[in-house]
């Protein structure tokens, strides 16, 4: 029996792969906080 390639479905699959990846990484990265003053958090709560 020969083996054929899908190739079509083999491209699929691997672009449905790297979305996914792509995906969760986009989904777990946190902006970077810089400068946060606490007791102006805090305040603003309290209100």
């Amino acid at each position: 029996m020969a083996v054929t390639q899908l190739k079509r479905k083999g491209r699929k699959n691997r672009a449905v792969a790297i979305n996914k990846v792509s995906e969760v990484k986009r989904l777990t990265l946190k902006p970077t906080i810089t400068k946060v003053d606490v007791e102006e958090l805090k305040a603003s709560f309290a209100k």
